[in-house]
Order: C-alpha cells, then sequence, then structure tokens
C-alpha cells in the first residue's frame, strides 16, 4: 500500500461502504446488497470492483473458487484522503474559510457547539 491514497469516484465509494460495513465479501454479496438501495446492473457493480481493484483500493483473494473482495484501505484513510482533497480544489488547501462558511451557514446544537470548542482547545494545547 502506498502512502497516498487512491481518488475513488462517487460511485465507487458506494462498493467500498458494502465492504467496510462487511468483508471481505463476493462479487455477488456486493452486488446484492449494492441492489438494495440502487438500481445499478450486476455488470455495472462488477466493473466497479474491477476499477477498484485495479487502483488498488481493493484486494482480492483468489484461493478459493469464488473470488473475495477486501478493502485495502481504512474507510478512515479515504476519508482524511478525500477531505484533503477537497480542501485542496475548493478552499485552495486552506481549512479556515470552509470551517467559516460551515459555521456561518449550519445550524448546530449547543452540544455540537461544545464539542467543537473541546476539539479546538484540544488543538490549541497541541
Amino acid at each position: 500500500m502506498s502512502n497516498q491514497t487512491p481518488s475513488i469516484s462517487e460511485a465507487e465509494w458506494e462498493v467500498m461502504k458494502v465492504l467496510w460495513k462487511k468483508g471481505p465479501q463476493t462479487a455477488n454479496q456486493v452486488i446484492s446488497a449494492i441492489q438494495e438501495q440502487t438500481d445499478w446492473k450486476p455488470k455495472t457493480i462488477r466493473t466497479l470492483l474491477d476499477r477498484l481493484t485495479k487502483k488498488k483500493v481493493v484486494g482480492v483473494d483468489k484461493e478459493q473458487k469464488i473470488y473475495v473482495f477486501f478493502p485495502l484501505y481504512s474507510e478512515e484513510a479515504c476519508k482524511h484522503a478525500e477531505a484533503q482533497s477537497f480542501v485542496k480544489r475548493v478552499y485552495g488547501g486552506t481549512v479556515k474559510p470552509l470551517l467559516v462558511q460551515f459555521l456561518e451557514e449550519e445550524s448546530l446544537t449547543k452540544e455540537e457547539l461544545d464539542e467543537l470548542y473541546a476539539i479546538l482547545d484540544q488543538k490549541r494545547k497541541e
């Protein structure tokens, strides 16, 4: 696994969510899980699994007759890479404008605000 987490498309995220929730899984198990929520064709889902395998985001156990797919990156690692990419693309790599815009536009509960204060306070101490 490289230090650079590969970029994942929106459709590929759906496949990854299935594998993160309960992996490893066969292609048919992944297809079944995704078809509970979408009208995607099995061929589409198999193509997404192939792409994720080529990108080395998903590994394949070929020891058995039926291939079993499993994630090579944690959900947290992928979320972190996606967040970094978003901040870089949309906010020029600076987090502050993102936070300011978010805080100005979102209504947060007192509990959520307290949690954010605690995180900021911890960051200040680091």
